[in-house]
């Protein structure tokens, strides 16, 4: 039985050696590692697969290469069958997301995943998706539903990668704001500064519509989620427009 911690990786008489390597690569980005080819129309291994893998040469050096469908997926307790087709089989069909859950749950049980690829042309035969547990269907538009290899594995690894997070997506990394954010008290202050000028300037000199001048404009800043940086900007702001036009705001 494969080792693997994360699906196997199948395609099917994939008829061009740069989808392969474009493949290896969506892998890498998704922290997928086990790729297998079985019947490759240009043979293996292929030169055109190592340059457009854009470095993902470990996932190529490691594949392995089968004669049948049936040879690859021998050792697999789950076989999902790509394809955006109705085959009309008595199988569950099932999304990315949930086949992904369902994968998580059956690799943490020692079990071997694998996930067919067919064909850039016609892609997978109804006696391949026979051999599937179910169908795993990509949800896209049905006015064009075709994708190129590289472009489902890479979906499908998405959906492989968020299943292992808490919340359901993994963030790779967060923007350092520099400063934490206002409090209430922080905008208070600068709504009081910037209604005085505004009421100066006889911007909010409309007495039946002020009261709801002044709300929106402090939705407006509500929205933003200001930083004690933002706040002290926007103070230097009003002071520099007040001071132009011969103001004297604190």
């Amino acid at each position: 039985m494969s080792s693997t911690r994360a699906p196997i990786i199948v395609l099917i008489a994939p008829q061009m050696g740069e989808n392969i390597g474009m493949c290896a690569r969506a892998m890498a980005n998704m922290g997928l590692s086990e790729l297998r080819i079985v019947a490759p129309r240009d043979g293996w291994p292929n030169e055109r697969a190592v340059a457009a893998s854009s470095g993902a040469h470990a996932i190529l050096e490691a594949a392995k290469l089968y004669d049948t469908l049936e040879s690859a997926v021998a050792d697999a307790h789950v076989v999902y069958a790509t394809t955006a087709r109705e085959h009309r089989m008595a199988k569950p069909v099932v999304g990315p997301q949930e086949a992904m859950e369902q994968s998580r749950r059956r690799i943490g049980a020692g079990q071997s995943v694998a996930i067919l690829f067919g064909r850039e042309r016609i892609g997978l035969l109804n006696d391949e998706v026979s051999l599937a547990s179910a169908i795993l269907t990509i949800p896209v538009s049905q006015d064009f539903p075709s994708l190129n290899l590289a472009q489902a594995v890479l979906l499908i690894g998405y959906d492989w990668l968020r299943s292992g997070g808490d919340e359901g997506e993994l963030i790779g990394f967060v923007t350092d704001l520099g400063s934490p954010p206002a409090k209430r008290a922080e905008l208070f202050a600068f709504f009081s500064h910037l209604e005085g000028e505004l009421d100066r300037s006889g911007f909010l000199d409309t007495t039946d519509k002020r009261e709801a001048m002044v709300r929106n404009l402090r939705n407006i800043f509500h929205r933003t989620e200001m930083t004690e940086q933002d706040v002290r900007t926007l103070h230097g702001i009003v002071r520099s427009l007040s001071r132009g036009r011969g103001g004297n705001s604190g």
